[in-house]
């Protein structure tokens, strides 16, 4: 606020009141923001933390004065059955889901639920970040692990998936203070869990195992874990989404990060239009917005996630990211075999396996 608008905002500002097209968009895309404008709304859901988006929102306002926007940030799994519930119920859903459980947006997606929607932002991205004009990666962002310095150094700390399962197995529950997801309540604990069984099923499962004897604080999000190596809570963190945890170890002392040296996975916030939205037009701007370049240089530096675009500006770019982590970089690409796994038998199969391997009770 009491900054002056560069050139750019202005002309943006400029199309966006007048309920004109964009440069390099369609003319008929001008009848998408008057629709927009008349609308006046958009409601969006997402698993992006209120004030990481926050800039997103500021920005897509300042473009868009006329849209009232509001945003709500759940668990990824809250997300899901509420979307599914309210469906069902016939009540309004949100217009815009965005995610970074991808493989439940593919549910979701396959099961009828996300509008096709062909973006003119759709030739700036790489194959993989789209499905069918109903889904859309918007950024591309590593997993990590995390440690709290004082009490795990980094040269003592495990630095690839494999080294982990041996650390942990030779703790014998002395090391203590090890935090991840717990996949039976967090939906994008349960799809990282999935992509690394899916990467090295005997580590995975190693892994797994050996985590009974290290105690494990199993929480809800990467914030949750954040605070707890932080502060000393716990000393080793897996499967943390990238963007918040290298954000907040900036500011941040006594948080390390390691990206695993032998595959780092590297997922995207995916987005999908609802197919029965309240607000269709407005939705369609968004998903315009958080694709152009502009949206995703905000990302990439105001938000601090990993933009997808290779002609985005920002420290926080996936370009940057692929040339520090060369062929470790493990994408996961959008398509209907990510949602396979959610499947009643298969999902109960690997959550009893997985209690089993940490020693939970049947049952």
């Amino acid at each position: 606020a009491g900054h002056a608008l560069a050139q750019s905002d202005i002309e943006l500002l400029d199309y966006a009141v007048r309920g004109t097209a964009p440069a390099g968009y369609p003319a008929a895309y001008a009848t998408t923001v008057r629709a927009a404008e008349d609308e006046g709304r958009l409601t969006i859901h997402s698993t992006t933390d209120e004030r990481v988006a926050a800039p997103l929102v500021a920005d897509f306002r300042r473009m868009y004065p006329r849209i009232t926007v509001t945003y709500e940030d759940l668990n990824s799994t809250e997300l899901y059955h509420r979307f599914i519930a309210e469906n069902q119920l016939g009540r309004e859903a949100a217009d815009v889901l965005w995610s970074s459980a991808m493989d439940q947006m593919v549910a979701l997606a396959t099961a009828g639920h996300a509008l096709a929607y062909g973006s003119p932002e759709k030739g700036h991205l790489p194959a993989w970040a789209q499905w069918q004009d109903r889904l859309w990666a918007t950024t591309y962002e590593p997993v990590v692990f995390a440690h709290h310095k004082p009490s795990l150094p980094e040269a003592e700390a495990p630095r690839s998936h494999a080294a982990l399962a041996q650390w942990l197995a030779k703790s014998q529950g002395t090391q203590g203070g090890v935090v991840s997801y717990d996949i039976q309540k967090s939906g994008v604990g349960y799809f990282l869990a999935v992509q690394d069984a899916a990467a090295s099923a005997d580590t995975f499962w190693a892994t797994a195992q050996a985590l009974s004897a290290a105690r494990p604080h199993l929480l809800l999000t990467t914030d949750a874990m954040v605070r707890q190596l932080a502060d000393g809570r716990a000393r080793f963190g897996m499967n943390l989404l990238g963007a918040y945890t290298v954000a907040q170890a900036r500011s941040l002392p006594t948080l390390g990060v390691i990206f695993p040296e032998d595959y780092t996975l590297v997922t995207s916030r995916v987005l999908l239009l609802n197919a029965r939205a309240a607000h269709p037009n407005a939705a369609r701007l968004w998903l315009d917005y958080l694709l152009s370049r502009r949206g995703q240089t905000v990302m990439a530096t105001a938000s601090r996630l990993y933009a997808l675009r290779e002609d985005a500006q920002g420290e926080t770019t996936g370009a940057a990211l692929r040339q520090l982590l060369g062929n470790r970089a493990r994408p996961v690409a959008l398509g209907p075999e990510l949602a396979a796994p959610l499947a009643n038998a298969a999902y109960r199969d690997f959550i009893l396996r997985w209690r089993a391997a940490l020693g939970y009770p049947k049952g």
